[in-house]
């Protein structure tokens, strides 16, 4: 396994983050611990959660998969960097009115406190914004994040479906109180969506965030089976996708049948090769996804085939302004 630096911090983690959503929804608990166990004897260290995995009613049912699978010893907290999320509303008749999407001083308190019950372990590594609050402001938001820090229950703060300029406020808002604010952004990234290229990527780079991909294989698009006729359980968002980018599809295949490789595989190489990225989420359902997956960090695209790539994907011709101005 490769590992890199995350951000600017001094913490090493995998270049393959082991995302965990499917766990409890489409993958039973069963599966779940085999998945993390292989992914951690793989050197997957870094293994990313939210409190509202789950979904509805059954919001938090990942985290207490995660948490019981920690619970057995083994040193499996020891090696593993773990993170997640608060935002989504998790359907707590006890937060009352303010059982509603944001954040807030409160609402951070309460949602860390009941995702550390549920993982079983009293800190976690990282702690992400699953998502901009549009109306809670840097003040109250930095007075409640770095009360996390400062007692011990998260190590770094992280952002996730930020914008550029959200970057910028949120780390200039922390140096004012001197202190370290955002290591890592998480941001939907992949060859069919690059806009993050633009504004996100770069605003990372120089403000030293680390940057993990979500959906790097697009919901599945870049998975391999877009073409396949014979899929049943397609939803109409990606049909609707496939056939919006099917000549750019059916080329990616022929280039990958040349390489001898897989396509998730050559998309999840691809998002390695970029060096503003930390890595991907991967988000096996089994253990046989995994171990195929684990493939995409042995791929070394060169650059005829990155060029390749770029025509069959183009991306937004580069980051703002010039790729749009002069």
């Amino acid at each position: 396994m490769q590992y890199s630096y995350l951000g600017r911090t001094g913490m090493k983690v995998s270049r393959l983050c082991l995302g965990t959503m499917n766990f409890g929804v489409s993958t039973d608990e069963k599966e779940a611990f085999r998945i993390m166990d292989e992914a951690l004897d793989a050197g997957i260290n870094f293994f990313d959660t939210a409190n509202i995995y789950g979904w509805g009613e059954n919001a938090g049912t990942t985290e207490s998969i995660v948490g019981r699978w920690l619970a057995q010893g083994g040193n499996r907290r020891e090696r593993t960097i773990l993170a997640t999320k608060a935002y989504e509303k998790m359907s707590d008749p006890l937060d009352g009115p303010n059982d509603e999407k944001g954040l807030s001083l409160y609402k951070i308190r309460r949602h860390l406190e009941g995702s550390l019950r549920r993982l079983q372990t009293d800190h976690v590594e990282l702690y992400f914004m699953h998502h901009i609050d549009w109306r809670t402001g840097w003040e109250e938001l930095w007075e409640a994040l770095e009360g996390v820090v400062r007692q011990g229950k998260a190590d770094y703060i992280g952002s996730s479906n930020f914008a550029g300029w959200h970057l910028v406020k949120a780390q200039a808002a922390a140096k004012e109180r001197k202190f370290m604010g955002l290591v890592v952004e998480q941001h939907i990234y992949s060859l069919l969506n690059r806009t993050p290229e633009l504004e996100v990527l770069p605003a990372a780079q120089d403000l030293g965030l680390g940057v993990v991909a979500w959906s790097p294989l697009a919901g599945g698009v870049l998975g391999g089976n877009a073409l396949n006729k014979n899929i049943s359980n397609r939803t109409a968002q990606q049909a609707a996708v496939i056939e919006k980018h099917r000549a750019s599809l059916e080329g990616f295949s022929a280039l990958c049948r040349e390489l001898g490789e897989k396509e998730a595989n050559v998309s999840l190489a691809w998002v390695l090769a970029n060096p503003a990225l930390t890595g991907p989420i991967i988000g096996p359902r089994t253990v046989e996804q995994l171990r195929d997956t684990i493939r995409a960090t042995q791929i070394q695209l060169d650059a005829s085939t990155l060029q390749r790539l770029d025509e069959l994907f183009p991306g937004p011709g580069g980051p703002a302004p010039e790729s749009y101005s002069w």
